[in-house]
């Protein structure tokens, strides 16, 4: 029987997960064990084959390809990864290590590109775009990310990974000059902007006060807290400008917004008329912007769709 395996590799936890077939519906096993990335590299990668090891035990089946969503990304010319949290895995090559390990061919993906590839063949997207050509997949919580979806000449879909690794990195576009500095080296990219951190270090800094951006948002909502409509204001502006920039050079059929700052109501209504005033359009959008279907299962979803 043909299966499909996913392994989604959080800084926290490790799942995996195999499909009969590519359907949400069709999850023959999911399992999940810590990566416990305080041990080091080697112990991320003998990690990853214990849970590989438990997987073929429970169900009889073997892998023919597995595929991996994975923090940070894979640059194709220095065969390295970089750019991941865990830190461990920057400057190695991960690929061939898993397939050392594991004996099996592998993919590999972020983990942002691989919710791209789960909504646009399992979750949202099929629902109202499903002969779509380009979807942006887009992560808005504790950071900000992206990763972009293409279907193929001959209908089957595909991650544009890029030449250096780098496809779909949204969340390290300047949007605000001289804004808050951000870790790769600039400032005011989008995730110092409108990811959840970022718009609660903003009310901080106006208010005086310290909340979570669900106390913010209620108190907005409320119209009792003018530092709080603030930062939604914020929100809602810096989001229009910076999701319009992606329907501009894109113009993808649709959009999906991940993450717990995603979840925000605001954004697929108010949000979206903000984008209206800067896509090249005469003000209007027709891309559909869409809230996730398959939540915390997209990760290793996508995996196995690589």
């Amino acid at each position: 029987m043909q299966t499909y395996w996913g392994i989604d590799l959080g800084g926290t936890k490790i799942e995996g997960a195999i499909l009969s077939a590519p359907s949400p519906d069709a999850v023959v096993i999911r399992k999940r064990i810590a990566t416990e990335a305080d041990k080091g590299y080697e112990h991320i990668i003998s990690q990853v084959a214990r849970l590989v090891d438990m997987l073929k035990a429970e169900t009889g089946y073997q892998p023919d390809r597995i595929g991996f969503g994975t923090p940070g990304t894979f640059d194709p010319r220095l065969k390295v990864m970089k750019g991941s949290n865990t830190t461990s895995m920057n400057g190695r090559n991960m690929p061939l290590d898993l397939e050392k390990a594991l004996g099996t061919a592998v993919a590999i993906a972020n983990d942002a590109n691989c919710f791209a590839l789960a909504e646009a063949t399992l979750g949202a997207v099929p629902e109202v775009a499903p002969d779509y050509r380009c979807v942006f997949g887009v992560i808005m919580g504790t950071g900000v990310g992206g990763g972009v979806v293409f279907r193929g000449h001959d209908g089957v879909p595909f991650v544009q990974n890029g030449l250096q690794g780098i496809g779909g990195e949204w969340g390290h576009n300047i949007l605000e000059e001289n804004g808050y500095s951000c870790y790769c080296g600039k400032q005011g990219c989008n995730e110092q902007v409108f990811s959840g951190p970022a718009l609660q270090r903003f009310y901080k800094d106006i208010s005086g006060d310290e909340r979570n951006l669900k106390e913010i948002l209620a108190r907005h909502e409320a119209g009792t807290d003018p530092y709080a409509s603030q930062t939604i204001d914020r929100l809602l502006e810096y989001f229009g400008r910076a999701i319009s920039t992606i329907i501009n050079f894109m113009d993808p059929d649709a959009i999906v917004l991940g993450g717990g700052v995603g979840n925000i109501d605001l954004l697929y209504t108010e949000g979206v008329e903000r984008a209206k005033k800067y896509v090249f359009n005469n003000g209007v959008i027709d891309t559909h912007i869409l809230k996730p279907k398959l939540g915390d299962s997209a990760g290793v979803f996508g995996a196995a769709m690589l």
